[in-house]
């Protein structure tokens, strides 16, 4: 399936129109911090294959796409109130279910104190792992400030039980949607027809 942010792209990774002209994809008065399940999907830079490939269905992973897998599971470890669901590094893209909790894992519920962590919103969680794998690639590459990303994200706030069961089942299926995919590069131009 095509990276769904990479609408707002033009086939070079710049914007289609002007920052100040951009519609954000944001939910309009939507607390981003508030406990709940996110759906993400975050692109290369460019479209470029740099995660890995596919290989009869199943992902093998790039140096650079188990740099990412590693980062996305350290989340939590940074964002003590986060924990990861499920999550498949694709070529060009990740996509990946975070949980966003009340309280820290593991944490009883205690009455706020005034030293209590600011709030962490879905924005500094994405920008965060963005920096994290952005500089470890580029320690890999030898390389120093090379963009990894699209700009941007994709984000959906999960709804109910029905739509985080459709959306693990997309994850899931990815890798075998990959043949399919007019972003993959080896893409024949065939589809599959629906029965």
């Amino acid at each position: 399936m095509p990276c769904p942010i990479l609408d707002l792209f033009n086939g070079v990774g710049e914007m289609v129109e002007s920052n100040k002209n951009r519609r954000s994809i944001r939910l309009k008065n939507y607390d981003y911090s508030k406990p709940g399940y996110y759906f993400l999907t975050i692109c290369s830079f460019k479209k470029r294959c740099l995660f890995g490939k596919i290989e009869g269905n199943q992902v093998l992973l790039s140096q650079i796409g188990k740099v990412i897998e590693k980062c996305w599971n350290d989340i939590p470890r940074h964002f003590p109130t986060t924990a990861m669901d499920q999550c498949t590094v694709m070529p060009k893209h990740i996509h990946g279910i975070l949980v966003i909790n009340r309280f820290r894992r593991g944490e009883a519920c205690l009455a706020p104190t005034p030293d209590e962590e600011p709030k962490t919103g879905l924005s500094n969680i994405v920008a965060s792992f963005k920096s994290a794998v952005s500089k470890r690639v580029n320690e890999l590459r030898g390389t120093q400030g090379e963009s990894v990303w699209q700009r941007n994200y994709y984000e959906h706030v999960v709804r109910d039980e029905g739509d985080l069961y459709k959306i693990r089942e997309y994850i899931s299926n990815n890798p075998l949607q990959w043949a399919l995919d007019e972003e993959n590069p080896d893409f024949s131009g065939l589809k599959m027809l629906p029965l």
